[in-house]
């Protein structure tokens, strides 16, 4: 980006010069677009809300999140011992564990935080606390380079004039600063190209107008937004030449879990003739699951659909089901762009091949 990017989520020393002890100091998200507010996080269980209720959202975002509310739980622990202090930590990731299910950078950070703990079981507490703090800022970092990277890749793939449609929000907001899906948006800008975005809305909670259209402004780049059950006409009048969208999960194949409608948009992409890109950072691959069939897909509450920002627009009791992911299958897509590059199908082959450099 040209201008400064807003600091979605970091740690804040209460001395300076000193790491410990601090905060995490993270955008709520959903405050916005009325207001830019920052929550200051010292504890688990306000940590657990904040990614439960979406004040931090965006799979690379709530790993860092976790990553750095394991260290938070610790900092002031009065363990004797290091075995100790790693168990406290090992509790406070399994805790952090149950806040939300399909993002798999939440687990792929916490087994990051689990195996550090239990490294430095030997360590004195004040050093095994550093160590994971350590630990949980060098996932925010490599978030940031990662990003940087698959915007750089993603660049590649956008001419001048050309307009990107995405959907939910998987920009600067979603990360520590850059974005995955609007990372090449940014730096395709910083290169002098002149692109357009159209925005879906993201039904229900209007990721896509509160979140992406609101940073895209912020950044000067020319966004349109759409409600999600127009991107076919969009299409169809030619208005688009490529679709960008994170994940949250991809499984070995290919298959990618994202926010709910992206298969659909997909579906509408390939009918049109139009390519469909998927990206994100490696910490978003799950090899374990051979297809997007394993993916858990969770499943938010009623009140999202039937009274959103607190109106009322259904009837009450009326039956609700409201899953808040889908995912695309790797056949609908046209390449998957991580920092590692630009992976074309088979994707089986393309992704063992990438996480294997």
């Amino acid at each position: 980006m040209s201008m400064n990017p807003i600091k979605t989520i970091e740690w804040v020393a209460d001395r300076k010069g000193h790491l410990l002890p601090g905060y995490i100091r993270l955008v709520d998200q959903t405050r916005l677009p009325g207001k830019l507010v920052f929550l200051e996080i010292r504890k688990l269980p306000p940590l657990w809300r904040a990614i439960k209720n979406l004040q931090v959202r965006g799979a690379p975002a709530i790993g860092i999140a976790a990553a750095l509310g394991v260290a938070a739980a610790v900092q002031n622990s009065r363990a004797a011992t290091g075995a100790a202090l790693a168990a406290q930590a090992e509790r406070a990731a399994d805790y952090l564990a149950t806040s939300r299910p399909t993002a798999v950078n939440l687990f792929w950070a916490l087994t990051r935080m689990r195996r550090c703990a239990r490294a430095g079981q030997r360590l004195v507490p004040s050093e095994l606390k550093m160590r994971l703090l350590r630990e949980a800022l060098a996932i925010l970092n490599e978030d940031i380079a990662m990003c940087r990277a698959i915007g750089r890749h993603g660049a590649r793939l956008l001419k001048n004039g050309q307009t990107v449609l995405t959907h939910c929000n998987a920009g600067g907001l979603a990360t520590s600063q850059f974005g995955t899906a609007l990372a090449p948006v940014y730096l395709a800008r910083e290169q002098g190209k002149r692109l357009k975005v159209y925005a879906d809305e993201t039904r229900p909670l209007l990721q896509g107008a509160r979140l992406t259209a609101w940073e895209l402004m912020r950044a000067g780049i020319e966004v349109t937004l759409i409600c999600d059950n127009m991107a076919a006409q969009v299409m169809k009048e030619r208005r688009i030449d490529l679709v960008m969208v994170g994940a949250d999960r991809i499984a070995a194949n290919g298959d990618s879990a994202n926010k709910i409608g992206t298969y659909g948009l997909a579906m509408l992409a390939k009918a049109h003739r139009i390519p469909f890109y998927v990206l994100a950072p490696s910490s978003t691959f799950d090899l374990k699951l051979a297809t997007g069939a394993a993916i858990p897909i969770e499943e938010r509450g009623a009140d999202e659909i039937t009274q959103g920002f607190g109106k009322r627009t259904a009837p009450e009791n009326v039956k609700v089901y409201a899953p808040a992911f889908d995912v695309t299958p790797a056949r609908l897509i046209t390449a998957i762009i991580c920092e590692r590059g630009i992976l074309k199908p088979p994707f089986g082959r393309a992704i063992k091949m990438a996480l294997a450099n």
